[in-house]
């Protein structure tokens, strides 16, 4: 359970640093799939 609350953490600074422009797309969705690959999230239910 501690894994889901660190990737959601991890997510949501993730998002943030999206919506400030410090990060492009293709950044942050190779970003994402890293931390899915870390956390073994296997879908993503996210937009």
């Amino acid at each position: 359970m501690e894994d889901i609350l660190e990737y959601s953490i991890q997510l949501a600074m993730l998002r943030q640093l999206l919506s400030e422009k410090l990060i492009n797309k293709q950044e942050y969705f190779k970003i994402k799939r890293l931390l899915m690959e870390k956390y073994k999230i296997s879908s993503d239910l996210t937009c």
